[in-house]
């Protein structure tokens, strides 16, 4: 036989029955977070840092047109695309000798002053031609191997001077950009243009000899064709120490 309990079949506290209210008060309680482990905040995943790498920048971020002599470790990598001027200013280093690079000047003469070989033609050479042609004459005396490391550090404004003569309207000397092929067809457009009584079709252009005891060589363009006619095909790529000259009409030249 089944004996009912002496307590009372309803527990209240406040306005909240026990019986059938206990589970709303626990599901009360964990909703707010009671009796809750505390939670860690997520951390970066991986790879996903703001922070810096350890160590230099990579020598490969930099852009290839600011590269120094001592970022560059192969002859392969070396710049193939600058004529060397007169006034660039350049950095040099032999792998083998493991020291810093040593700055260099093109002279007015278009050469280097380089260690062993003294002076040394550059005016017109890339850094990867000159490189190559320091190797080989080193390697005749000095060393069994040279890893031979050339770079630009600044480029001079100007590769030279062109100099024009007779019918334009500017006479005299002009600069070669560095960072242009100047033409004849620039070089008279720079000029002003031709005088009223140039004669157009006979621009003369001299050149000195490329080495001592050279010939120079004379080039006889149709300013016509050039720039009225717009055919750049007949236009001529100067170099510094370029002679022009615009006859006026009635005048032939030979």
């Amino acid at each position: 036989m089944k004996t009912r309990s002496s307590q009372p079949d309803k527990f209240r506290a406040g306005s909240i029955s026990w019986k059938g209210g206990g589970l709303a008060i626990l599901l009360m309680l964990a909703g707010s977070g009671w009796g809750a482990q505390k939670s860690q905040a997520p951390g970066p995943a991986p790879g996903a840092t703001n922070a810096s790498p350890a160590g230099p920048p990579s020598e490969l971020a930099a852009p290839p047109q600011v590269l120094k002599a001592s970022f560059i470790n192969s002859m392969d990598a070396l710049d193939e695309k600058h004529q060397l001027a007169i006034g660039d200013r350049l950095s040099f280093r032999i792998l083998e000798d493991e020291e810093d690079p040593k700055p260099l000047l093109v002279t007015d003469s278009g050469e280097l002053e380089l260690p062993y070989l003294g002076r040394f033609p550059a005016v017109g050479r890339n850094c990867k031609e000159l490189a190559q042609a320091i190797k080989v004459e080193l390697e005749k005396e000095y060393y069994y191997h040279a890893t031979v490391i050339v770079a630009v550090d600044a480029m001079a404004k100007s590769r030279g001077k062109v100099y024009l003569t007779g019918a334009v309207s500017l006479r005299g000397p002009q600069d070669i950009p560095s960072d242009e092929v100047l033409t004849v067809g620039k070089a008279v457009s720079r000029a002003g243009g031709f005088t009223e009584f140039a004669s157009k079709k006979q621009i003369k252009v001299t050149r000195k000899a490329a080495q001592p005891g050279g010939q120079e060589r004379t080039y006889f363009l149709n300013g016509v064709d050039i720039l009225e006619k717009g055919k750049a095909d007949c236009d001529l790529p100067l170099e510094p120490g370029d002679m022009i000259f615009v006859p006026e009409r009635g005048i032939h030249l030979r």
